[in-house]
């Protein structure tokens, strides 16, 4: 005789299936509860202070008019400015903002932000164990948005610093920090990229995350599930001004080269090529005989820096760096910036279509940035579709040049118009022949080949770029 099964029992059955399978897939999934405990008492609380200028005079009237002397005199002693503050339009009032920070030293060392604490006139550390300490600020990195701080304190527990170099995509990681000055709460997720370049950032590969972070959380440590720190966290990509799933954290092992820098020598040093890069196209790529898109192309160079005295030319694309391959334009920077100056690379590049080594000693970053100035101001060009005229010699010494036309006029459907070449640009070389004259370009053009796509190099708005160009077949 068959049994047939119940259906209470189906129904048993199934839910225990569900639970076995519930259970698999949360041994799967990280727990951080260990991670936290041990990692809470050296995440901080930072708050800090600054005096700012007010708009508004406390003796001006309505419509920000001056009130009258006889009112000057009866209230003017009523609004005493705090010492050292008593010159200036507006009277001064406490700004205070609120950020994260980490112990990396049983002596007092703290890693934040540069941002946390740009400015402030007092600094204050609060501790796990809920002690406030006032803090100094031995340096900080703007470039690099890296903050060093100092308390006077002993027996700290710092945190186990990890490897960034190591992270892979996909790994969990999570973040201990103070969003909107909420303590020491926890967020998790997943790398989402690494080496991610931002603007205004060529020197910090950023680790990209999901992880939920927000204002306060900046300073505050990144951990792998080891809880080692692996980053700190210091931007989000915004739309809201909250977190929308982009955050971005600065690797552990370039914050630490920085704070070892501010710590021994009071700034930080960093290598200097002296050149102007840009990206490296698929139409660039092929105008240089390159098989694919990649390298940094130098625009431009100091003709007094490093790059120049090591033999480098505007119009060569740099691929190595001491072995390590320089992706795109977006690599060098970092390549270069963590090489210590002084130090000799070796330079693997492209030049007239064949690869060639070079060995360059670094040099210091300049104080200043160096750049160079230039101020773009008839003969027709109807192969390119352009008007062109001579420069003056004044100009030409201006911009360091000896020859190049100024771009007077561009045909939409011409040749230079799709190749992004502009009214004011002025045209320094093609096919890396120089330009002396708008009559020689003329020459220049008629030889250039229909069948690839040639370099052109110029100045725009004080600054040197090369674009690619393609000629139509006549």
């Amino acid at each position: 005789m068959k049994r047939m099964i119940r259906p209470l029992s189906l129904w048993m059955l199934l839910a225990a299936t569900l639970l076995a399978w519930q259970s698999a897939a949360a041994r799967g999934l990280p727990d951080f509860t260990e991670l936290v405990e041990e990692a809470a008492p050296g995440v901080v609380n930072i708050s800090t202070t600054r005096m700012v200028q007010s708009r508004n005079n406390p003796l001006q009237g309505f419509g920000g008019q001056e009130l009258p002397e006889i009112f000057r005199h009866f209230f003017g002693d009523r609004f005493p400015m705090p010492p050292g503050m008593e010159q200036g339009p507006g009277r001064y009032q406490e700004r205070q903002s609120l950020g994260s920070g980490f112990i990396i030293s049983e002596d007092g060392y703290i890693m934040t932000n540069a941002h946390v604490v740009d400015g402030a006139d007092e600094i204050v550390v609060r501790l796990n164990d809920r002690r406030e300490l006032a803090a100094e600020l031995v340096g900080s990195d703007e470039r690099t948005d890296v903050a060093l701080l100092k308390v006077e304190a002993e027996s700290l527990p710092p945190l186990k610093l990890g490897n960034s170099d190591t992270l892979r995509v996909g790994e969990w990681v999570a973040a201990i920090g103070s969003p909107f000055g909420f303590d020491h709460s926890v967020t998790a997720g997943i790398v989402s990229a690494i080496e991610r370049t931002l603007p205004r950032d060529a020197y910090v590969p950023f680790i990209q995350t999901d992880v939920a972070i927000n204002p306060g959380n900046s300073g505050g440590p990144l951990f792998n599930l080891d809880g080692e720190v692996v980053g700190i966290n210091s931007q989000i990509f915004t739309r809201s001004g909250g977190f929308m799933g982009l955050s971005f954290a600065i690797p552990i092992n370039v914050a630490m080269d920085v704070a070892d820098q501010l710590r021994d020598d009071g700034q930080v040093r960093r290598g200097w090529l002296g050149v102007m890069i840009q990206p490296v196209s698929r139409d660039l790529a092929e105008s240089f005989g390159m098989d694919s898109p990649s390298g940094a192309l130098i625009a431009d160079l100091d003709p007094e820096g490093p790059a120049a005295r090591g033999g480098l030319q505007a119009g060569d694309v740099i691929l190595e760096v001491d072995g390590s391959r320089v992706h795109d334009s977006s690599t060098l920077p970092r390549l270069i910036g963590r090489t210590a100056p002084g130090s000799e690379v070796e330079l693997e590049l492209m030049r007239d279509g064949q690869r060639r080594q070079f060995t360059v000693t670094v040099g210091d970053w300049p104080d200043a940035e160096r750049a160079t100035a230039s101020r773009p101001q008839e003969s027709r060009q109807a192969r390119l579709g352009i008007s062109v005229g001579e420069l003056e010699r004044a100009e030409r010494e201006q911009i360091g040049i000896e020859g190049g036309v100024r771009v007077l006029e561009v045909d939409p459907r011409g040749a230079a118009a799709a190749a992004g070449i502009r009214p004011g640009d002025i045209l320094v070389s093609i096919d890396h022949r120089a330009i002396t004259g708008a009559s020689q370009l003329v020459e220049l053009v008629s030889e250039l080949p229909t069948d690839r796509a040639v370099p052109v190099r110029l100045y725009r708005a004080g600054r040197s770029l090369f674009v690619a160009l393609r000629l139509a077949a006549d």
